[in-house]
């Protein structure tokens, strides 16, 4: 072959490859920009380190002869596929193009999807799915499903092995809705829906008249659903929450997360002191107390306008990440519930997977009592925390701020299931029930044939206020390893992450535990 016969192929090379970098034309690709949107390819090269993105299968298609698909040629078919860097850091990525017949999803574009999450697997890299597409290529037929099902097997063979987000910058509707919930966090823009069945066919079956947003935007998923993580403005702060994100994680669940720009002062903070007030009955917000202990203030918070009664997140102490699970008193006087105890225990097994140590502050009065969360399954619900903290492996710091009663104290990391470190402040009433409860139940009789039973009553309340509901008694039983002065909890929490980095904990042989409903 001639020197002019290779440069005619490689000039032919690049006319095709631009072809199918051009997506869906420059009209369509201007079309997304017009609705805010970034393209399949921008968002890529906004997401990853410049120069670093090398795509895998641009020239596959699809092999559909029907409906016309036989004169058809979707450009990259519609979803751009390959590996870069994050910071420095391999992901593997996938982005639908929303500008090549709607990012629909054939049988060629799932499979490409696959081939990175297969190959995110076998390198140990985390997978980022950025979702935009109108659903199932119908052209494809069965075909097309069969592809969604590949993408769910794969979802399930990465769960716990590496990191999954899933970015949702368009429409995801159907079937395509399943491949987000399998992964670890999904992130949803304002531009953005997702839902099984759209209003039209709801309409149809039901007679309920619902809008796109009413049914499946950020706002009804974030507070309604629970569905996702994390709501963004639009593509660039979707992508920014993404890359925050990795920075707290491993790269796969065989390595630690790494130690970033440490903040090593862990000096007294005598504000902590004042932060909490010392009634039990008035609240307080538990992120004021967070952005004292964690470096910087910096703390990524996870679920934020979802069950609001816990607080959970991401955060570093001395540059080590750490996932925080808090009470909020400021909501429901931070009492936990069905949705507050899914929260939470699926936000721990998140961090044990990828050997993040986890940081419980509790203030908590109980489970929330009612005939609706009974009938509803508060106790499968609630077992779950109790499950995700027992089966949890890596290190678990407890630090009892006030309330901690009944289950609810042992749901938060007790020492009986398997907290490490468990410090209490001065303020902390750990007991199995409320003082003013527990009096009652004990000194019934007592009050009840007193000369004044108020004062009676009163009296008792704090004669078991000062015999159980101190942290003194929980210390004497070694259920608590120390009282700390509040001011150095910072300090305490770094020393004991660093004295447990090293923890290796053995669980009984099983193929795996059968998590509560």
């Amino acid at each position: 072959m001639t020197a002019k016969d290779m440069s005619a192929l490689v000039d032919d090379l690049a006319t095709k490859r631009s072809t199918m970098e051009a997506g869906g034309g420059e009209a369509r690709l201007e079309k997304q920009r017009a609705q805010g949107k970034r393209t399949a390819r921008e968002r890529l090269e906004l997401f990853l380190d410049d120069g670093s993105f090398q795509e895998v299968g641009v020239f596959r298609k699809n092999r559909t002869t029907e409906f016309g698909m036989d004169k058809a040629n979707p450009p990259a078919e519609g979803v751009v596929t390959g590996a870069g860097t994050v910071r420095g850091r391999p992901v593997n990525i996938a982005s639908q193009d929303f500008t090549v017949m709607g990012g629909s999803a054939g049988e060629m574009h799932s499979v490409k999807v696959v081939d990175m999450m297969e190959m995110a697997l076998t390198c140990g890299n985390p997978f980022v799915f950025v979702n935009d597409s109108g659903g199932a290529r119908v052209q494809e037929g069965i075909d097309s499903l069969s592809g969604y099902g590949k993408v769910f097997y794969a979802n399930v063979k990465l769960s716990g092995v590496v990191p999954q987000i899933s970015l949702i910058c368009g429409p995801c509707a159907g079937g395509a809705a399943y491949s987000p919930a399998l992964t670890d966090f999904i992130i949803q823009t304002r531009k953005a829906n997702m839902f099984i069945t759209g209003p039209g066919v709801i309409k149809q079956v039901t007679g309920e008249d619902v809008t796109q947003e009413e049914l499946g935007g950020p706002d009804a998923h974030m507070a309604k659903s629970g569905v996702i993580h994390f709501v963004a403005n639009d593509d660039d702060q979707a992508i920014l929450i993404a890359q925050k994100l990795l920075s707290f994680f491993p790269q796969n669940n065989s390595e630690e997360p790494p130690i970033v720009d440490p903040v090593m002062d862990v000096s007294p903070d005598e504000s902590l002191r004042d932060l909490v007030p010392l009634e039990a009955t008035k609240a307080y917000d538990i992120r004021d107390v967070i952005a004292k202990i964690v470096d910087r203030g910096d703390f990524l918070e996870v679920h934020a306008q979802y069950a609001m009664n816990i607080v959970v997140g991401f955060a570093r102490i001395c540059g080590r990440s750490v996932g925080i699970v808090a009470n909020q008193p400021s909501v429901m006087a931070g009492v936990l519930d069905i949705n507050s105890s899914d929260k939470a225990s699926r936000f721990i097994r998140f961090c044990d997977a990828f050997n993040i140590p986890i940081l419980t502050l509790v203030d908590v009065p109980g489970f929330m009592p009612g005939v609706a969360q009974e009938h509803n399954g508060i106790i499968r619900h609630g077992a779950k925390m109790l499950f995700a903290y027992s089966a949890a492996t890596v290190p678990l710091i407890t630090v009892v701020i006030r309330k901690s009663y009944g289950g609810a104290y042992l749901a938060m990391a007790g020492r009986d299931l398997g907290a490490d470190a468990v410090f209490a402040w001065p303020t902390a009433e750990i007991a199995v029930m409320g003082a003013d409860g527990a009096a009652a139940v004990v000194f019934a009789r007592e009050i009840k044939e007193a000369d004044d039973p108020d004062a009676k009553r009163a009296e008792m309340i704090e004669a078991y206020r000062e015999a159980f509901s101190t942290p003194f008694m929980a210390a004497s039983r070694g259920l608590v390893d120390d009282i700390i002065d509040p001011a150095d909890t910072r300090a305490r929490v770094a020393f004991a992450l660093e004295q447990l980095a090293s923890k290796r904990k053995q669980t009984p042989p099983k193929k795996h535990g059968v998590f509560p409903s």
